[in-house]
């Protein structure tokens, strides 16, 4: 009895959907931002929003998972909330984008972005026990200079 009912509901609401469609009622989400959307929104529904929203939330929650054991003073604590710190920046960054120039903020660019961050983090790290003429220091700074030149690059 209770497959029956269930398949019938099922029937149904096919049934319903289709003939919604056809009368033009049906809701169908857009792959694409409207062209009509306000900048903010075009940026919220980009690949390369997605995927710095997707390491920040991965860092956060391992941040949380850490917090549980150690303190805020702990250095991977440290290190992760400098990350998720530089991560808001670049997001930041993304919704100074002009609309002309929202074609450009695809899954290369968030990735291009996240490693970006992840340069920047690991420099911190090392400026925290070596000076600025450090070799490893030296080769740090200038892994993050090419990836800001590709950003660059990319949103001109």
């Amino acid at each position: 009895m209770r497959n029956i009912i269930l398949s019938t509901f099922i029937s149904l609401s096919l049934f319903f959907g289709v003939a919604l469609a056809q009368k033009g009622k049906a809701v169908v989400p857009q792959a694409s931002p409207s062209p009509t959307a306000g900048p903010a929104e075009n940026v919220r529904s980009s690949p390369a929003f997605a995927e710095i929203l997707l390491r920040r939330t991965e860092m956060e929650a391992e941040v949380e998972s850490l917090v549980l054991e150690y303190t805020d003073e702990f250095p991977k604590v440290k290190e992760l909330r400098q990350g998720i710190l530089l991560l808001n920046k670049e997001s930041d960054r993304l919704f100074k984008v002009t609309p002309e120039k929202a074609d450009s903020l695809t899954l290369a660019l968030g990735k291009l972005m996240v490693r970006k961050v992840e340069a920047e983090v690991d420099l911190w790290r090392l400026q925290q026990s070596y000076a600025d003429g450090h070799p490893d220091v030296k080769r740090a700074k200038r892994r993050l200079e090419i990836f800001e030149k590709a950003i660059k690059e990319i949103l001109g």
